[in-house]
């Protein structure tokens, strides 16, 4: 398991309760999470700017990073960079909306043109979990 105060002081940020809270909700839950599951499991009373500006920088930090399904639903898990995972593919079931890292599935960025830079690549894999198939 790792721990939020070690996670902050290896990025070189500075702890507060919101930032460490934010990290304990991703860690216990065991699979991505959206943003209002995070403020729903968050314990302690944040006003929206210190969440949001706590949430902003764990992500510009490459300590959380965004899983997007779609333009409406995005879910949060800890960066690559924390897990030493590497770069994997996500399963979203269409059903309950779970989001299941799957760390063996390796996701390699593809050949790009000559002067092309990738930023990132991602792969959702859409369907329905093991639950929800035999509903």
């Amino acid at each position: 398991m790792f721990d939020p105060v070690a996670i902050l002081h290896d990025h070189n940020l500075m702890r507060t309760n919101c930032r460490e809270g934010i990290l304990s909700v991703i860690m216990k839950a065991g699979e991505p999470l959206s943003e209002q599951q995070i403020r729903e499991r968050l314990e302690g009373n944040y006003d929206r700017t210190t969440f949001y500006r706590s949430f902003k920088v764990l992500q510009e930090r490459r300590i959380i990073h965004k899983i997007v399904i779609d333009n409406q639903f995005v879910k949060y898990a800890l960066d690559n960079s924390v897990t030493h995972k590497s770069n994997h593919a996500h399963f979203y079931c269409e059903k309950c909306d779970s989001v299941k890292c799957l760390d063996n599935t390796a996701v390699n960025t593809p050949e790009l043109p000559d002067g092309f830079v990738a930023g990132s690549t991602e792969m959702i894999i859409r369907g329905f979990c093991n639950t929800c198939k035999t509903r």
